[in-house]
C-alpha cells in the first residue's frame, strides 16, 4: 500500500496550534524539502535527516507526529518502486469528494446493502457517461466522457444514449449478426 505524503503533513497539521504555528512552518519545509526528492535514495537521505532533526525537538505533539510520519517510510517509497504512482492521493481524493457529496445528499445509505450498492453503482454511471466540461473535452481531443476516453469509442453522440447502451450492454460490446 503508498501512503499519502500529503495526508501525513495534514496529520501534523490538525495537531498544530497557534503557539506551535512557528515549529509547524518549518517542519512543513522541511517536509517539503523530502517530499520534492527525485529518486528513492534521496527521498531516503532527506527523510533520514529530517526524523534526526525531528527527535532534537523538545516534547510535543508535531514532534511526535513528525517521527510517527519518518517512521513510515516504507509505506512512501512503494511509491518510488513503481513509475507511474502517484506519492499523493489528490486525484483519488477530488473523486470521493463528489462522491461524498452525492451520498450526502441522498442521505447515505437506507435499508439493505443492495440499495447503498445501486446508489453508488448509478453514481459511477453518471459520472463516468455524463459530458465533461469544455476545457476537458478540448484537452482529450473531442472525447466527452471518461468512458470514451477509456474506451476509445461512443455508441451514440448523446450522452445519456451512451449511457443506456453501455449499461443495457453489460459493458459487452457485440459484433452485430449477419443475415445468411
Amino acid at each position: 500500500m503508498i501512503e499519502c505524503f500529503l495526508h501525513a503533513i495534514l496529520g501534523i497539521r490538525s495537531v498544530a496550534t497557534q503557539k506551535t504555528k512557528v515549529l509547524f512552518n518549518e517542519i512543513a519545509d522541511k517536509s517539503w524539502e523530502v517530499y520534492q526528492a527525485e529518486t528513492l535514495a534521496s527521498f531516503a537521505q532527506r527523510l533520514r535527516r529530517l526524523k534526526e532533526w525531528g527527535e532534537k525537538l523538545g516534547d510535543s505533539r508535531l514532534k511526535d507526529k513528525l517521527l510517527k510520519l519518518c517512521n513510515k517510510k516504507q509505506f512512501f517509497t512503494y511509491a518510488y518502486q513503481q513509475e507511474t504512482a502517484h506519492r499523493t492521493s489528490n486525484m483519488v481524493d477530488r473523486l470521493m469528494d463528489g462522491m461524498d457529496r452525492f451520498i450526502y445528499a441522498a442521505r447515505y445509505f437506507h435499508s439493505t446493502n443492495k440499495s447503498a450498492e445501486n446508489l453508488i453503482r448509478s453514481y459511477a454511471l453518471i459520472h463516468n457517461f455524463s459530458p465533461s466540461c469544455p476545457q476537458t473535452i478540448k484537452k482529450y481531443d473531442g472525447k466527452i466522457s471518461p468512458a470514451e476516453r477509456l474506451n476509445e469509442f461512443r455508441y451514440h453522440d448523446n450522452w445519456l444514449h451512451n449511457l443506456l447502451i453501455a449499461a443495457s450492454r453489460n459493458g459487452y460490446r457485440r459484433i452485430p449478426h449477419k443475415a445468411v
